[in-house]
């Protein structure tokens, strides 16, 4: 009898442990940043970290950071569309003019504070851009802080000082901008700036500070130009958490809701705050270097020329179908809204 009841325990722990087993899921998620950025330890590992807490350590993720799962960031959004990773963390921009609808948060002087920008970022994609992100569950969708000029021979302290500079930037819409501003734009992800400014290839990047420490941007450049803070940012970029269909459709409900508790506007405004608090961590890395600010009377003649590139882009969604106005207009509209002004 000792036997039977010995061995009926055994199988039934066993039995337990399967069940427990097949019930737990692993997500593979992607990105481009290496593990110790300010990305993976400020957002993405604390969403994880959540999604497990709430599932009772039915979720959890296996964090695959410096696209160790091979290809290139531009590739990140197919890789997850296509199920080769479960969720991925990226710019839409890095594919430049795949999703045209969303840039209009990446044109100039837009944003002013990453938090209510990421929230209105959010809902923009719910009532007039769904259809650009249809083949992903997305997760949430986010802006940085203000960008900020690092160059390596001389500060950015008056629009003539971009002339003839090779300068980085991450998105079409950026790309734009430094072209009008005078600039030579250098289009490249972030993961190759490093190499690019130690090289010579570009004279500089613009990027927040929440991204220098990551790509050691602060022992290649000498001179950090930032924007009047009271001030729109010159730019932002666009990234979205984003989740394959199929992994998302295949959850079971209660393990969805976890998901859907963890997603959304909320988590959209918290990755917008986590990085703007980055940027101040990012920013205690370059005190060995000059950091000047562009005052706002020399930024309303570079507003001018931004002017040129909002315009274009109006122009140019709305001969593609869309009502560039009306998106702009309603975009701006939702920024304030959220700001709770």
């Amino acid at each position: 009898m000792k036997r039977q009841i010995k061995a009926w325990l055994t199988a039934s722990l066993l039995t337990a442990a399967m069940v427990a087993s097949a019930d737990t899921v692993t997500l593979k998620v992607h990105h481009f940043l290496p593990a110790g950025s300010y990305a993976q330890t400020m957002f993405i590992k604390p969403w994880c970290d959540r999604i497990a807490l709430d599932s009772g350590d039915r979720l959890k993720c296996q964090i695959y950071p410096s696209m160790q799962l091979g290809g290139t960031p531009p590739q990140l959004f197919d890789q997850v569309k296509d199920g080769i990773v479960d969720v991925i963390w990226t710019l839409p921009g890095y594919t430049a003019g795949r999703f045209p609808l969303v840039e209009v948060f990446e044109l100039p002087f837009m944003m002013q504070n990453p938090e209510s920008t990421s929230k209105a970022l959010w809902d923009y994609v719910q009532q007039y851009d769904a259809a650009e992100f249809k083949d992903i569950h997305p997760l949430a969708f986010h802006v940085h802080g203000d960008g900020v000029f690092h160059m390596v021979k001389k500060p950015i302290k008056v629009m003539a000082d971009l002339k003839d500079q090779k300068v980085r930037a991450p998105t079409r819409q950026t790309n734009k901008m430094l072209a009008a501003l005078g600039a030579t734009p250098v289009s490249m992800p972030v993961p190759a700036v490093s190499e690019s400014l130690a090289k010579s290839v570009i004279d500089g990047a613009l990027v927040p500070y929440e991204v220098v420490p990551a790509v050691k941007i602060q022992e290649l450049v000498k001179f950090h130009s930032e924007t009047d803070p009271a001030e729109p940012a010159i730019y932002t970029s666009v990234f979205v958490l984003a989740m394959n269909k199929a992994r998302y459709e295949s959850l079971p409900p209660d393990l969805k809701k976890v998901i859907d508790a963890n997603s959304g506007k909320a988590l959209s405004g918290m990755a917008g705050k986590a990085f703007l608090q980055a940027d101040e961590e990012g920013k205690k890395t370059t005190t060995k270097n000059t950091t000047n600010v562009i005052p706002k009377s020399e930024l309303e003649s570079w507003k001018k020329v931004g002017q040129t590139v909002t315009d274009a882009w109006v122009a140019e969604v709305t001969a593609n179908g869309a009502n560039g106005k009306m998106l702009l207009d309603n975009a701006r509209a939702l920024i304030v809204k959220n700001s709770g002004k």
